[in-house]
């Protein structure tokens, strides 16, 4: 009886497992610093992450193998330097992973809907899981050690409403009074705020200790970026009498001496800043006030030139592994 395992995967399936595996090795070798210097409160959820993470590498492997397929390089040991100080202050590992499980929730939902092998379905639905779950788990100690800010509570609606006027869209009319934010919009600039607020740390810290001139000149540029990002959204919840979201926890200290490679840093930036193009493109779709989607619209060119400099940065280095190729008939034809 042929089981799932008979049928060779599709490219797409090869596609996932390949980037699956490239951001389980990188979370790894944070996860290692992060280890290193957590207390024991944090050290838990680290670990439960960490050997999640571990499993999951193990499991590509073993489907690479038996498709007599090469297993990527990924981050390795090399990737990581023990025994230096912490390159980031209090609570920052949570809610780094707070932030890296929405990405992972993110991918391996999508990834889920692009399987069709039920082992490989199966996998990607117990990563999604797992990532919910330690998401929870994060967001819960945040909420509970007073770090992160809840999105606004508003008045409960108490009527059913539908847009009557064409206004309710326009924001650019100077002779009418802009609309309030709707909860929608408010949920989506408070996601990018308070993603861009641990982005904005990270690459502080990543430029202290990166040892490429190229790469600290570009992770200065992604600080500013991402502080650019939260002004401008940030205004959108002002002008609305809403205070944007903001924390006294998770800085980056004064060390500068590197626990990541330049390669490492670099794959982490080029991920997040796709993850924020993605959320970018949501929150322009979903919002109803079009002062916002051309925000978003500007914001997005911002970040996808600062994605295209940093490929080149990699490429430039040696530092961007090359996912598997599709056969190329053009050249097998000659």
């Amino acid at each position: 009886m042929m089981t799932s395992r008979d049928v060779p995967i599709t490219s797409s399936e090869l596609a996932n497992l390949w980037m699956t595996f490239q951001e389980k090795t990188m979370i790894i070798r944070m996860l290692e610093h992060f280890i290193e210097h957590a207390d024991n409160a944090e050290k838990q959820l680290l670990l439960t992450h960490y050997n999640n993470a571990s499993k999951a590498i193990d499991i590509i492997k073993g489907i690479f193998q038996q498709e007599e397929a090469v297993i990527p390089i990924g981050f390795t040991e090399s990737d990581v330097q023990k025994g230096v100080p912490k390159l980031f202050d209090y609570l920052f590992d949570i809610m780094y992973l707070h932030m890296m499980t929405k990405v992972e929730m993110s991918l391996y939902s999508l990834f889920c809907g692009m399987s069709y092998r039920k082992d490989i379905n199966d996998f990607f639905i117990n990563l999604t899981a797992e990532a919910q779950e330690i998401n929870c788990q994060a967001t819960q100690f945040l909420l509970e050690k007073g770090v992160l800010v809840r999105p606004a509570f508003v008045s409960m609606p108490k009527e059913v409403h539908f847009v009557e006027n064409k206004n309710y869209r326009n924001s650019f009319n100077l002779f009418s009074e802009t609309r309030s934010l709707n909860t929608i919009e408010v949920s989506l600039i408070h996601h990018a705020i308070e993603t861009n607020l641990v982005g904005m740390q990270l690459m502080i810290g990543f430029a202290q200790v990166a040892s490429n001139k190229d790469v600290q000149n570009y992770l200065v540029k992604g600080m500013k970026l991402s502080k650019k990002i939260e002004i401008d959204l940030g205004e959108f919840l002002r002008q609305s009498y809403i205070e944007p979201p903001a924390t006294h926890a998770g800085k980056a200290t004064t060390s500068k001496i590197p626990p990541f490679s330049d390669k490492l840093m670099m794959y982490n930036t080029s991920l997040l800043t796709s993850f924020g193009l993605g959320s970018n493109a949501l929150g322009g779709a979903f919002s109803l006030r079009n002062d916002l989607p051309a925000k978003m619209a500007l914001l997005a060119k911002d970040i996808f030139t600062f994605a295209q400099d940093g490929g080149k940065i990699m490429i430039k280095n040696g530092w961007m592994e090359e996912p598997p190729q599709i056969e190329d008939r053009n050249q097998l034809t000659k």
